[in-house]
């Protein structure tokens, strides 16, 4: 027997069905309540759900496909066994489900529910003696309640029955059914010698592709069998033999004819260069939800958010599950798939992973009845109210304007409204094969037509039987209509080319955006034992480069798109092609792209390329047509098996007890002949269609890219559940040292962004997109287990409660989250600060004043932008979970967050965090007002004069200024609130120019800390301030560098991303001003370093725009442009040498347009040949208009803002040679002074020159009060 079954089993990967089952009530155990169903013991029994069993299955099992006894039981009948009375309706169901294996293949389910009679005489006398026990409880405990309690007790609502109109009927005639004994004939009632008791009974086929149509009509002809008085031609046996030995798969690209009791039925296969089957009707799920809604579901699902289908129909949840799956194309969901979940399994909704799971809404009930953990990253599908509830800040799919334009034109085009709502047709099992039994002869002879099997007599005669059917039913049917089977057929065909159209859209809308990628994949490995082995720490994928070549508007879609596991196993597949057959979808997606680029010119730049509507449509409908127009294959017909005499006999209305020695094996000797031509198909059949491959590499790559063992999540047995759960905890663990370890290798330079752009830099989009998914990590881990939760998001309902144990649950009404920080207390920068800074509550508090508009979602994820930012994360979420009460009220025993060991783990790769910087919080949240505080800190031996001046300071960043804060008389800090600034970049520092000779100070730097996330930015400065000192400056420019947060004593020991370039410090002035006492700069050293100011001026424009840094300090900072050219200038300067003094640049610049501006004139009058013209009068025009500035900002501040000007005009080229001509230069500068060397003076103006292509925006701090 086992030998045979082997054999069977062997040859079932090119079988058309695997199994044949049929589940309902087992009379041998009895009832059984179905304890997990969530019943409601005050309902009548004959309303309540109990077991179902597989009552049989063919074969036994095959090697491939291993039957599941318990997950096929628990899909056919995922509310168990219903039962009813003569009194109910009888309505027939039909669902499908599927069931996914570990290497990523499926098998689908289609399954027929119908009722049948209830012969066991021990079954009706269980629910006989049920009912008659739940009528003397009710009775009694109704004459016991007050008349109040009793009608609120009736108007609650039932949640589980089958039948909603039944069990409305039923809530509203409790009171009266309690009250009268034996209400015979009523619903919810049962009495055996009046009553006819029925219940559940299904049919299911399993099959290894998801062949819709034709498994829908065998199962509905099989049950039409049962139903008719009139036997089958053959036994049953003969049907379910045939189908499932005799009747193979579809040869790719043909189509095959088989018969079912009552008529043939056709199915087909796409060929190799078309998209893989999908038969379930995408236009249904258009219909109900919408294009709109479709495309924000699909959206969810590429980005790999949680996915919950709700629907009252088993059916709807499978249909639009697959068709989203269908869209996805060549992308494959990586992660839980399971459509159908009953209630045994409710408790994978607790699953910190990605899911697309469906639930059915049970009568009455709403989505808050649900217990739903994880809310924030929760795509919600209530499929009957037309709904789709997406997660908050959802990307848009790129060209989603055009692409619902496109989609919507299709479904017009098919009669279908585009806005959806619109109720799609029954799923029951009789409603669309019943028409086709009253024409069957009718039918078979049109196939034969089509097939060109009839002759012309032939053909005479089914004309005019046809003229006889439009007759017969002419009394049924509008003028100019079809018949009924021509109007199904042609319904058939219709639905199958609208599928196919409107998957065609979505595949070319993929090659778009993923036409090049092969151009971006980064092969690494020498094999593929290397790859697998070095997998975690391999960069397959040239992310940044691939996003620096797509539209604007796609970035934030793609930039989450990639970091996927769907885009990841789709490069891994492209990678592992290397040494493995390819990915069968892969390999079509890849021919598509090779067959679109024939016709692609290349001339359009991909960052602009016009949206294009698919091409293909017509084409792609006509092959559907000529499939299903012309059957190319015709399956052996059923025929009589070798059963004894007896057997197989019809009992109208019972499905019969089969006969498992015929059905067991494959007896028939005939089908050899019928498989044989195909028996060295199955390899390539199962390469064509299913996402594994009989391939070892392959097989290996698939095993370790998929964490979850989804042939386990449908066992709910306790310690399949513990184990789930344990799975759970580790990919949770996994999934943190993987983020931490990406974000760490992108924010240190270890991944380049862009060829030639020099060290890397992760700031803007992609930054932003790790980060969110390190919320989304936090959210999931928060919500694993968790039983207690306020608002959707599950991390920020801990922190609530944990407020609320800390008896701090309000903060003050109407002050600042910090109001702290304005009192007196705040002089230095102690430990107390930083604690109270840095203080969970206090950072809750501010969060929770920023605006009255953030839900709780996105509360949790500025909390988490914050304490990033501030390098608390880790510790703040430690502290978080000091209460051991608290956790255990709020989580269940298997949460992640009760797993001590784990948990540590966890928070340890959080800590890693810190070793970088974020400005996450401050740059995403902008329009929030934070406190700053300023301090002036003065050389430590002049300090005594702050005393005598009266300073001002206008700090400015990224997004403004803070205008000009007057610091009190006698202090050197201080504190004011503004709109966030941003990074910080420069500082405005002054004095009145009215403070007289002796407000002046020499200013060591100058500190601002933000009091919200910690960070200190060091402004250097080095100079003096006042009159009669120094350049006579009564205002610095200071640029900016930030520190370690909150502590600039810990610098000693930085460890963190290095800093941006500040000021030039006192001592590089110094060193520029006294050229006297030292040896003079070499002429290299200068050079090198205006090329290395002006290079990275380059590089800064030439990355996008939101991965730049702050122009300022390329420009002015140390290290920066302005302070090269002052070199330059000061090389060979001969003035210093008489007058021991610091000189200035500005001074030679000014004497020079004098100069000009003399020769100029004398020019007129004696014939002088002095260079003149435009570059000459604006060099003299810019330098009186800097002279006659309001502002005294110094010689320094002076030429700086020479610099500056002249870059942003593109002038500075064409000034320095002006200078060089002038005769000035030849008695300030010695004979090697480089602005003297002609070569050197031409390279300097070339270098310039190539900045003259990009478009320079300089802070409102730097031209503030000239007006050029």
């Amino acid at each position: 027997m086992s030998g045979t079954a082997a054999s069977s089993g062997g040859s079932a990967s090119c079988r058309f069905a695997h199994y044949f089952v049929v589940c309902g009530v087992d009379a041998d155990t009895g009832l059984e309540p179905d304890d997990g169903a969530g019943e409601n013991f005050e309902q009548s029994p004959i309303r309540r759900s109990f077991k179902s069993k597989v009552l049989t299955h063919y074969p036994e099992s095959t090697d491939r496909n291993p039957f599941n006894k318990d997950a096929v039981n628990m899909l056919c009948m995922p509310r168990g066994l219903s039962f009813c009375s003569q009194a109910d309706r009888h309505d027939l169901q039909f669902h499908s489900f599927t069931i996914a294996f570990d290497d990523g293949t499926r098998s689908y389910g289609f399954v027929h529910t119908f009722y049948e009679e209830v012969t066991s005489p021990q079954i009706i006398t269980a629910m006989q003696t049920l009912y008659q026990m739940h009528h003397v409880e009710h009775h009694s405990s109704s004459s016991a309640s007050s008349p109040s309690s009793s009608s609120s007790s009736a108007s609650s609502p039932s949640t589980s029955s089958m039948d909603s109109l039944a069990s409305s009927l039923e809530e509203s005639d409790a009171e009266s059914l309690a009250g009268v004994s034996g209400c015979l004939g009523c619903v919810g009632s049962f009495d055996p010698t009046r009553d006819t008791l029925y219940v559940s009974k299904a049919l299911c086929l399993i099959t290894p592709l998801p062949f819709l149509q034709a498994s829908q009509q065998f199962l509905a002809q099989l049950h039409q069998a049962v139903t008719s008085q009139t036997a089958p031609p053959l036994p049953l046996e003969s049907y379910i033999h045939n189908i499932l030995y005799e009747v193979p798969l579809p040869p790719p690209g043909r189509s095959l004819r088989f018969h079912g009791v009552q008529g043939p039925i056709v199915c087909q296969r796409p060929g190799p260069g078309e998209l893989p089957l999908a038969d379930y009707p995408l236009g249904e799920v258009f219909s109900l939800l919408g294009v709109e809604n479709v495309v924000k579901l699909l959206t969810c699902a590429l980005l790999e958010t949680q996915v919950l289908l709700y629907s009252q129909d088993y059916q709807r949840l499978m249909m639009v599950a697959e068709g989203i799956s269908t869209l996805l194309f060549p992308f494959q969901w990586q992660h839980i798939y399971l459509p159908i979940i009953s209630t045994p399994l409710h408790h994978l909704l607790d699953a910190p992973v990605p899911f697309l799971m469906g639930i059915q809404r049970r009568d009455g009930a709403q989505r808050s009845s649900l217990h739903l953990p994880h809310e924030a990253n929760l795509c919600f599908v209530d499929i009957d109210s037309h709904c789709v509830d997406a997660p908050e800040d959802l990307p848009s799919f790129p060209d989603h304007i055009e692409l619902i334009q496109e989609l919507s034109e299709i479904l017009l085009r098919f009669g279908l409204p585009p806005q959806g709502g619109v109720s799609t047709k029954a799923t029951t099992g009789s409603s669309s094969s019943s028409p086709r039994l009253s024409s069957l002869v009718l039918e078979d002879l049109m196939e034969d037509r089509r097939n060109g099997n009839l002759g012309g007599e032939e053909l005479a005669v089914l004309e005019r039987l046809q003229a006889l059917a439009r007759r017969c039913e002419g009394g049924k049917m509008s003028e100019g209509e079809k018949t009924l089977v021509f109007a199904e057929e042609e319904e058939e065909l219709k639905a199958a080319k609208l599928n196919i159209q409107l998957r065609e859209v979505f595949a070319v809308r993929f090659a778009a955006m993923f036409g090049r990628y092969e151009e971006f994949v980064i092969h690494s490995a020498l094999d593929l034992d290397s790859w697998l082995s070095n997998r975690e720490g391999t960069l397959s994928f040239d992310k940044g480069s691939f996003l620096s070549v797509q539209p604007a508007t796609h970035l934030q879609f793609l930039s989450r798109f990639l970091e996927t596991s769907m885009f990841s196993s789709f490069v891994d597949g492209k990678v592992i092609s290397r040494w493995a057959d390819r990915d069968p979808l892969q390999q079509l997606f890849d021919s598509r792209l090779d067959r679109g680029r024939v016709y692609d010119t290349g001339d359009e730049d991909s960052c602009c390329r016009p949206y294009r509507k698919c091409t293909s449509l017509f084409e792609s409908g006509q092959t559907i047509e000529q499939r299903m127009l012309k059957v190319d294959h015709t399956a052996i017909h059923p025929h009589l098996l070798d059963m004894r005499i007896g057997q197989g006999r019809h009992h109208p209305g019972y499905f019969p007890k089969l006969q498992a020695d015929v059905l067991a094996q494959n007896t028939n000797k005939w089908s050899g002949r019928v498989t044989v031509s195909r028996r060295l198909e199955p390899k390539r059949l199962t390469v064509a269609e299913h996402t594994g491959v009989d391939n070892e590499p392959r097989q290996k790559h698939t095993i370790t890219r998929r964490t979850l063992h989804q042939s386990k999540l449908l066992d709910p047995s306790p310690e399949a559940v513990f184990q789930t759960h344990r799975d759970f905890v580790d990919g949770l663990l996994s999934e943190c040292r993987l983020k931490t370890k990406r974000m760490l290798m992108e924010r240190m330079g270890k991944e380049c962004v862009e060829v030639g752009q020099g060290e890397a830099s992760i700031t803007g989009l992609q930054e932003n997109t790790l980060i969110h998914g390190l919320c989304d990590l936090l959210e999931r881990t928060w919500g694993h287990g968790l039983q207690m939760k306020q608002g959707k998001s599950a991390l920020w309902s801990h922190l609530l409660h944990y407020q609320a144990a800390q008896g701090k649950t309000e903060a003050p009404a109407g002050s600042p989250a910090y109001s702290g920080c304005n009192g007196s207390d705040q002089k230095t920068l102690d430990d107390d600060s930083l604690l109270l800074r840095w203080s969970l509550i206090q950072d809750m508090r501010f969060i929770q004043t920023m605006s009255d508009s953030l839900s709780e979602v996105a509360q949790a994820r500025a909390w988490i932008h914050l304490a990033l930012e501030k390098k608390m994360l880790s510790q703040h979420l430690k502290e978080l979970l000091t209460n051991p009460q608290l956790l255990r009220q709020m989580y269940k025993p298997h949460a992640f967050l009760l797993c001590e060991e784990e948990r540590e783990q966890f928070l340890f790769h959080l800590l890693s965090l810190n070793t970088v910087d974020y400005l996450c919080f401050t740059r995403v949240f902008t329009s929030i007002c934070i406190p700053y505080r300023v301090v002036i800190v003065p050389m430590k031996k002049l300090s005594i004069a702050m005393a005598t001046v009266n300073p001002w300071v206008c700090v400015s960043g990224e997004m403004g200024d803070s205008g000009v804060r007057q610091i009190p008389k006698n202090t050197q800090e201080i504190f004011f609130q503004c709109k966030n600034l941003g990074r910080l970049s420069t500082l405005q520092l002054g004095v009145q120019e009215n403070s007289g000779l002796l407000a002046k100070c020499l200013v060591d730097c100058v500190m601002v800390y933000n009091e919200i996330t910690g960070h200190t930015y060091k402004f250097p400065c080095g100079r003096w301030l006042g009159k009669g000192v120094g350049d006579g400056s009564l205002e610095r420019v200071l640029i900016g560098q930030l520190v370690s947060p909150g502590a600039e004593e810990d610098a000693g020991r930085w460890t963190g991303t290095p800093p941006e370039l500040a000021s030039p410090s006192q001592s590089v002035r110094t060193m520029l001003g006294s050229l006297g006492t030292r040896s003079r700069m070499h002429s290299a050293e200068v050079q090198e370093d205006v090329r290395e100011a002006a290079n990275n001026l380059v590089k800064h424009f030439h990355k996008p725009e939101q991965e730049r840094g702050n122009l300022t300090v390329l420009l002015c900072g140390e290290g920066g442009l302005v302070l090269a050219l002052e070199k330059f200038l000061l090389h060979g300067f001969k003035t210093n040498r008489l007058f021991q003094r610091n000189v200035f640049v500005w001074d030679f610049v000014e004497k020079a347009v004098v100069s000009m501006e003399t020769a100029d004139q004398m020019g007129d009058l004696h014939g002088s040949t002095l260079p003149k013209g435009p570059p000459c009068d604006s060099l003299c025009h810019y330098v009186n208009a800097i002279n006659g500035s309001p502002r005294n900002i110094g010689k320094e501040g002076k030429f700086q803002l020479f610099v500056c000007l002249g870059i942003r005009d593109r002038l500075l080229s064409q000034w320095l040679p002006l200078l060089a001509e002038c005769p000035l230069t030849a008695r300030t500068y010695e004979e090697g002074a480089l602005i003297r060397e002609r070569a050197a003076l031409q390279s300097l103006c070339r270098i310039l020159q190539t900045l003259n292509e990009f478009s320079v925006t300089l802070e409102a701090a730097l031209v503030k009060g000239v007006d050029l």
